[in-house]
């Protein structure tokens, strides 16, 4: 099983602090061992064998399965060429940061408006279920003839009723096969991260998250002495976004055919459903001028500061929208209960 990017960040951190002191490698992972939570052990005990046998820091890692990612094992992997393995922890540990700050932030925007529409598809239920019901015996003994918005509200609550488990079945079944579907079909899995970076309100947030992480990937493997190319390959395979494996690929495959990465980019890209026109104009300047890291991390900083305006633009603008919209529905199944006493009111 795969480790977070939590724990992730916890175990390069103190790595990192152990090696600032002035440990030795595996000095430090006994140490971190000792004070390890019993999940950690196992693999802890398993990459200081692997060490004492003579294999890499990075290959030890790379034996662990997923536990960590192709990001993680890769950087360790350059800082053995290098023999900067504290560069290589300290990039690690602000990429993991960038990371987990950047998800608690859209988590955080988005955790109010699921929260009161879970809430508010809840109490329908609730009140056609219970509710209205009751309505419909009070309902049978009126002689006068009821509404049609009250007919079809009952009707709808009626079939709810005998048709419960049968609906909640279906919905159950739906959703597991379509979840099992894309599970095994990547071509599915690309369709859904396309249309989710063209959905309203909320499509353009997750294009800049892609943005954002594929930026700040690029801008740490090339400054931690990557080719671009390596560099591209590896952001391709560390992506949780087909979007963006894809283009990571198309243009590492250009760039294998002479093109310039500027050029790579437009021809990867030219719909530009990632890529936007400025993001595109300064990395043609950066790889032509020398200063692509640079501009690379730059850029992933503008653009997370864009994306927290945006969360916070979007988290105020769908709070009232939402009690407005909560309101109205249980304000229309309130009003079409009551129309047919309304009306026996005013036939009296």
């Amino acid at each position: 099983m795969a480790l977070s990017k939590e724990r992730q960040f916890e175990f390069a951190q103190q790595l990192l602090t152990l090696l600032n002191a002035g440990l030795a490698l595996l000095n430090a992972i006994e140490l971190i061992q000792a004070s390890a939570p019993k999940e950690w052990q196992s693999w802890l005990e398993h990459i200081q064998s692997t060490l004492r046998k003579g294999d890499s820091f990075s290959q030890s890692l790379a034996s662990q399965g997923k536990q960590f990612s192709i990001e993680f094992i890769n950087l360790i992997r350059v800082s053995e060429r290098t023999g900067d393995l504290v560069l290589a922890l300290h990039t690690i540990s602000q990429q993991l940061e960038a990371q987990i700050e950047l998800r608690r932030k859209i988590q955080q925007a988005l955790s109010y408006p699921v929260i009161t529409l879970g809430s508010a598809c809840l109490l329908v239920i609730v009140m056609m279920i219970w509710v209205v019901p009751v309505f419909k015996e009070v309902f049978s003994h009126f002689q006068a003839e009821l509404p049609l918005p009250t007919k079809t509200l009952l009707q709808a609550s009626a079939i709810m009723n005998h048709f419960f488990l049968e609906i909640c079945t279906c919905l159950f079944g739906s959703a597991t096969l379509f979840f099992l579907a894309w599970m095994k079909s990547p071509s599915l899995q690309r369709k859904c991260d396309l249309w989710s970076l063209q959905m309203p309100l909320l499509g353009r947030l997750f294009r800049l998250a892609a943005l954002v992480y594929w930026c700040r990937t690029l801008g740490h493997l090339l400054s931690s002495g990557l080719a671009l190319p390596d560099a591209l390959r590896v952001t391709a395979q560390s992506s949780n976004h087909w979007l963006s494996h894809d283009l990571s690929a198309e243009v590492f495959k250009h760039l294998t055919r002479g093109w310039s990465l500027g050029e790579a980019l437009n021809k990867a890209d030219p719909k530009k459903h990632l890529f936007d026109t400025q993001t595109l104009q300064l990395l043609h300047i950066a790889s032509e001028s020398g200063f692509l890291p640079e501009m690379l991390g730059k850029r992933a900083n503008t653009l997370s500061a864009q994306l927290g305006a945006h969360l916070n633009n979007l988290s105020h603008t769908l709070e009232p929208l939402l009690i407005i919209t909560v309101g109205i529905i249980i304000g229309s199944l309130v009003i079409i209960l009551y129309l047919p006493i309304f009306n026996l009111g005013q036939i009296i």
